[in-house]
């Protein structure tokens, strides 16, 4: 795998000053987010941090990565929402820009946007961690930051009920995977 030092200087150079501070802010509350529920705080770390690395490519050139040089199959929510691209391109990418193989930092990078069922612990720390890291601000944010530190769940669940609101009221799509997220977790929670 490629230092640390050096992912964060490939970063800055690819990123925005704004994107590459979220970055820095997700890897940091990922790592106490780690520390709460017993997860690796390196790979949390890691995976923090690359987990936008693919977020400011433009969709016609996300689209030619991900099919020409990954063999990666989009679908049609993911074809048309370039929000979503950023998260199987990022798992790419990471691979081989920075000889990340560790499976769990690919699943929180490719899952960060749209969560999925069944989430191991990372994911869903990343998917979280990316809603509450300390440079968001809107309003029910430090709410939800307080639900992360006590059921991270309940926090994803809050997250993917806000997201599925937000897209049903601009009438946009929104990815299976988020829809298997949620059912998954009422499951979950009615069978505990």
């Amino acid at each position: 795998m490629t230092e640390i030092d050096d992912i964060k200087e490939y970063l800055k150079e690819n990123l925005s000053e704004k994107r590459y501070n979220h970055s820095l802010g997700v890897a940091d509350e990922a790592v106490r987010l780690a520390e709460r529920y017993g997860a690796d705080k390196l790979k949390a770390y890691i995976a923090g941090l690359v987990h936008d690395c693919a977020k400011e490519i433009k969709n016609d050139e996300a689209k030619k990565l991900l099919k020409e040089k990954y063999s990666v199959t989009i679908d049609m929510v993911m074809m048309n929402t370039h929000k979503l691209l950023h998260g199987p391109l990022g798992a790419c990418m990471i691979q081989d820009l920075f000889d990340i193989n560790d499976i769990e930092i690919i699943d929180a990078v490719k899952y960060h946007t749209t969560a999925k069922a069944s989430m191991n612990l990372l994911t869903k720390i990343i998917y979280i961690a990316d809603y509450i890291e300390p440079n968001r601000d809107f309003e029910g944010v430090d709410d939800l930051r307080k639900i992360a530190y006590e059921d991270i769940d309940e926090a994803i669940m809050v997250g993917v009920d806000w997201t599925i609101s937000e897209l049903i009221e601009k009438n946009s799509m929104f990815h299976p995977d988020t829809v298997h997220a949620r059912n998954f977790l009422l499951f979950q929670k009615a069978n505990l």
